[in-house]
Order: structure tokens, then C-alpha cells, then sequence
């Protein structure tokens, strides 16, 4: 018997093996893409990862005299005709005090429009001890032609940070926000020429 009247049992195994696996690590990634953003949004969240600031409901137990410097970044994305900035550029922070700082916001565009803001923190790391209470972001803002507007966003630095090795020293924080243009809103055809409740739109 030659070699290549030997049986090929294995080797058709071993690629049924292997093609079975191609399978189901390509079902794999197709149901993690699907997953991928509600995925990442909660890990930054939960981490910090990415400059990703946490939620919090209220101030901390605990003020340490320890001041860090936290600086306010503001940008708008293109085709949003907006001035941003911020009230303060800087300020000196203890750790743990509940801190209010405005941005102001000015529409100098001769309509209304609409913007949306995103934010994160540096340095990246960091972001998990930088706490907000109160804030604009994500939120959509409608400002009318010429309106100025001051938004606020109330926050802390979690005194956790002083544990933290790469919270040592005299550490600056950078909180940065951009406002993205969004289209304008359209009222419900169901609304449009209508006088009385029916076919009002709640």
C-alpha cells in the first residue's frame, strides 16, 4: 500500500475542527459588534477609562486640604455657529469640595440652532475620580438667534485620588467639553395646522 492509499481520517478531522472554530469565532464577533457601543459606554463609565468623569448624586463624606488644579477646555464642533467658553480657565480645588462653574454659551447665528455636548478628562487615567453631580452634556441645547446662556456643571474630585499612585504630586486636571451641531427640530405633521386636541402630539 502506497502513501497515498493511507486513510485520511485525522487530517478531514482536524479540519472539520478547525472550520467549526473559524465558525463560531466569526458568530462570536458578529454578536460582539452588536454589543460593542452599550459595552464600551458602561465600561467607560464604570472605569474611567478614556477620561470618561463618573455620576454622582451628592458631595463626599470627606474634604482633604489637598488642592489639585482642574483647567476648563471649551470647543465647538464645525457648523455650529456658537461661542463657548468657559467662566473660569482654572481654579484651585480641594479634594472632595462640591464645585459649581458656568460655561457660557452664545448663539451668534440669526436663527435658532442646536448643539449637543460631549465631554472626557486628562490626563485619560484619571477620569474615574473626577465626579459630576450636575451637568449639561449629552443633554440637547436650543439657544434662539443672539442668546447667551450660561451652563453649569457641578462636580467634585474624589478624595480616593490621593490613594492612587498616579494621583501624586501636584496634579492638573482638564475637564474639556465640545458642543456638536444637531439638525434643527421639525414639529409632528400631526401638529402642524391644528387648533384643537385632536391629533396633538404630547
Amino acid at each position: 500500500m502506497t502513501n497515498s492509499d493511507q486513510p485520511r481520517q485525522p487530517s478531514r478531522t482536524r479540519d472539520a475542527v478547525v472550520a467549526a472554530s473559524c465558525g463560531a469565532f466569526v458568530a462570536m464577533m458578529v454578536g460582539m459588534s452588536y454589543a460593542a457601543v452599550p459595552l464600551y459606554d458602561w465600561f467607560c463609565r464604570a472605569t474611567g477609562f478614556n477620561g470618561t468623569t463618573q455620576v454622582s448624586k451628592a458631595g463626599p463624606d470627606t474634604v482633604l486640604d489637598r488642592k489639585v488644579t482642574v483647567r476648563f477646555d471649551a470647543n465647538v464642533g464645525a457648523g455650529l455657529p456658537w461661542k463657548f467658553v468657559p467662566e473660569r480657565n482654572q481654579i484651585e480645588a480641594r479634594l472632595g469640595d462640591v464645585i459649581t462653574v458656568d460655561y457660557i454659551v452664545t448663539n451668534q447665528a440669526a436663527r435658532e440652532t442646536h448643539g449637543l455636548a460631549a465631554y472626557n478628562v486628562a490626563p485619560l487615567n484619571l477620569g474615574a475620580y473626577f465626579q459630576k453631580i450636575n451637568c449639561f452634556c449629552f443633554t440637547e441645547q436650543t439657544m434662539k438667534p443672539g442668546e447667551t446662556r450660561a451652563m453649569s456643571v457641578v462636580f467634585y474630585i474624589d478624595p480616593a485620588i490621593d490613594k492612587d499612585p498616579d494621583g501624586q504630586g501636584d496634579l492638573t486636571m482638564t475637564l474639556s467639553y465640545t458642543f456638536y451641531p444637531q439638525r434643527d427640530q421639525q414639529r409632528p405633521q400631526a401638529a402642524i395646522g391644528t387648533t384643537g386636541t385632536a391629533g396633538r402630539i404630547e
